[in-house]
C-alpha cells in the first residue's frame, strides 16, 4: 500500500500510488522528447556539415568569418518561424544566437587553417609554388 495520501504528489522517482495510466502517458511523451532531441542532434550535425562547407568557401576567397547582414536576416526568419510555430521567439533567437557563435568560431578555424602559412591558401613560396 501507499503512504501518500490523496491528493498529496508522489516523491520523484517513486511511482508507488501513481496510476499507472499516468505513468504509461509520461513514458509515451518522454519517449518521444527523446526522439525529437535525437532528431535535433541529427539536424545540427547536417546544418554544420553545410556550415563547415561555407567556412572552407569563405577561407579560399579570403572572406570574413561572420557576416552580421546574414545572421541579421536570419534571425528575424528564426524569430518569424518561432511565432508561427507557437515557440517562443526570444528562445529561438537565443538558440541560434548561439549557434551562429559556434559556427563562426568554425569558420576562423578553418580560415587560420586554410590560410596559415602552411595552409593551401598561405603564403606562396620563393618559387611562388604553396608552400
Amino acid at each position: 500500500m501507499s503512504d501518500h495520501t490523496a491528493g498529496q504528489p508522489a516523491t520523484p522517482g517513486d511511482p508507488e500510488g501513481i496510476d499507472p495510466s499516468v505513468l504509461d502517458e509520461l513514458t509515451r511523451l518522454r519517449d518521444s522528447i527523446d526522439n525529437i532531441d535525437a532528431a535535433v542532434v541529427h539536424m545540427l550535425a547536417e546544418r554544420f556539415k553545410c556550415t563547415q562547407q561555407v567556412g572552407h568557401l569563405k577561407a579560399a576567397h579570403r572572406l570574413p568569418p561572420a557576416d552580421p547582414a546574414r545572421e541579421a536576416r536570419q534571425i528575424t526568419r528564426l524569430r518569424q518561424l518561432a511565432e508561427s510555430a507557437k515557440l517562443d521567439p526570444g528562445f529561438a533567437e537565443k538558440l541560434l544566437n548561439f549557434v551562429i557563435a559556434e559556427v563562426i568560431r568554425h569558420h576562423e578555424t578553418i580560415a587560420r587553417s586554410d590560410n596559415g602559412p602552411n595552409g593551401p591558401n598561405g603564403p606562396k613560396g620563393p618559387e611562388g609554388a604553396p608552400r
